[in-house]
């Protein structure tokens, strides 16, 4: 009868170690349980922050690449007019021998009368341009009667005296080639004429 006490306090002991036991194996449970839970977050923030990264990357690469298309569609415009203006002016490649070095283009007479000075004069002309080539000289014959104008409206300017000399005459061409270079149409480009030259000068 006196060993029941013991083995009353043996189990109440024994209660107190199952309960440190029971909570030690809680704990490492919830230890296991969080470092799970940290580990899943950090495996799903990966991709998220991989993903972002290649978005990111993918708009920069477009970006990049509509750079390039419009520095490319540039350089092609600018190719584009370089053909143009080589195949306005007859350059070029094979097709463009026909119409390779200078070509003349021949006016017709110009008879004007000058400004009196003091007495009243006439002016009886005949003038041929040098054009960079073949081309470029049919270019400007179709367009003769805005070419003539251009003549008359600078010669009908003059006096007599003003173009009598050697000099006057050399200026009077230089004059004359400034006109003729203007572009025939508003936004266009010189004409490449290389000179004027006089093959008929009379005064009267």
């Amino acid at each position: 009868m006196a060993q029941e006490p013991a083995k009353a306090d043996g189990a109440a002991e024994a209660a107190p170690k199952s309960k440190k036991k029971l909570i030690v194996i809680l704990a490492v449970v919830l230890a296991l349980a969080a470092g799970g839970g940290a580990a899943a977050f950090f495996l799903m923030k990966k991709p998220e922050a991989h993903q972002a990264k290649d978005k990111h990357g993918s708009k920069a690469e477009k970006e990049d690449g509509h750079e390039e298309g419009a520095a490319e569609g540039e350089e092609e415009e600018a190719a584009a007019d370089e053909e143009e203006e080589e195949h306005e002016s007859g350059g070029g490649g094979g097709h463009g021998e026909a119409g390779a070095g200078p070509a003349y283009l021949q006016f017709e007479t110009f008879t004007v009368n000058l400004l009196p000075d003091p007495d009243e004069k006439f002016l009886q002309l005949d003038l041929t341009i040098e054009a960079k080539d073949t081309a470029l000289a049919d270019k400007m014959k179709a367009q003769m009667p805005l070419m003539r104008n251009r003549v008359l409206m600078l010669l009908t300017s003059k006096k007599a005296s003003d173009i009598a000399t050697p000099e006057g005459k050399a200026q009077l061409s230089e004059e004359l080639l400034t006109e003729l270079k203007k572009p025939l149409k508003k936004g266009g480009k010189q004409l490449k004429i290389k000179q004027v030259l006089f093959t008929s000068f009379v005064i009267q």
